[in-house]
């Protein structure tokens, strides 16, 4: 089955898409800018598509590292021993 269809599997995408993204994001600061730099009068860079997906991942990823963490136990924990 796929794991779009399934919601356990779908949850466990989610949570590993997070976690490499905020680990990327880690390890090279800069990997989902795109190389890009503000221009003047620019207060941000603009994020979209896939780079501003996975940026928005790694951000998520940083800010609720705890509790993304806990969800990932809690998940390891349910495909273990109920899987």
């Amino acid at each position: 089955m796929s794991a779009i269809f399934d919601f356990s599997s779908l949850l466990t995408v989610l949570l590993l898409l997070i976690c490499t993204c905020a680990y990327l994001r880690e390890m090279r600061p800069k990997i989902f800018d795109g190389g890009k730099t503000l221009e003047p009068g620019e207060t941000r860079l603009k994020r979209t598509g896939v780079t501003g997906f996975l940026w928005k991942m790694s951000r998520i990823g940083e800010r609720l590292s705890p509790y993304v963490g806990a969800s990932c136990a809690i998940m390891a924990i349910h495909i273990l021993f109920f899987k």
